[in-house]
């Protein structure tokens, strides 16, 4: 299900919370979805009962990226994600972390690849203040959105 604001986020939460029910959450662009994608995904859910999913817009991936990318358009990648069985909600955002949107639901669970450590995070420290978890979890080797994009700009 695709969560359009804040709003409408902070009341879904507090109905999952009603229920007693574990709060995962993760974020990323999601620019083009492959293998390594659903995998972190699935991985993701399994630490909890909701997976929200947050996802940067189209101008914050080209403040992240460059401007060579985001690739695929915001409502594109929503509807592959909101496809996915693991995903529940998929939130967009705007900044370029997902720190208004952490601070809205206060996951259980906040889950990032492991190409981020707990100390590189810049949301570590409001997740750790309300008392939440951060877990890493490995990347599937030899799937990255940015090496792919690399090897068809290169021809390859």
């Amino acid at each position: 299900m695709i969560v359009s604001d804040k709003d409408l986020l902070n009341n879904l939460v507090k109905e999952l919370r009603k229920n007693n029910l574990k709060i995962v959450f993760t974020n990323g662009c999601f620019d083009i979805l492959h293998k390594g994608h659903v995998k972190y995904l699935s991985e993701a859910k399994k630490f909890g009962d909701i997976l929200i999913v947050g996802i940067n817009s189209d101008s914050s991936i080209k403040k992240i990226k460059g401007n060579k990318r985001q690739i695929i358009p915001l409502e594109s990648r929503i509807e592959v994600l909101n496809a996915i069985k693991s995903v529940d909600f998929v939130i967009p955002f705007e900044e370029e972390t997902p720190i208004n949107i952490i601070s809205v639901i206060k996951p259980d669970v906040h889950v990032k690849g492991g190409d981020y450590t707990v100390e590189n995070l810049p949301e570590s420290k409001i997740i750790l203040e309300y008392g939440g978890n951060i877990k890493i979890i490995n990347l599937v080797d030899g799937y990255s959105t940015t090496n792919i994009v690399s090897s068809i700009l290169k021809g390859v």
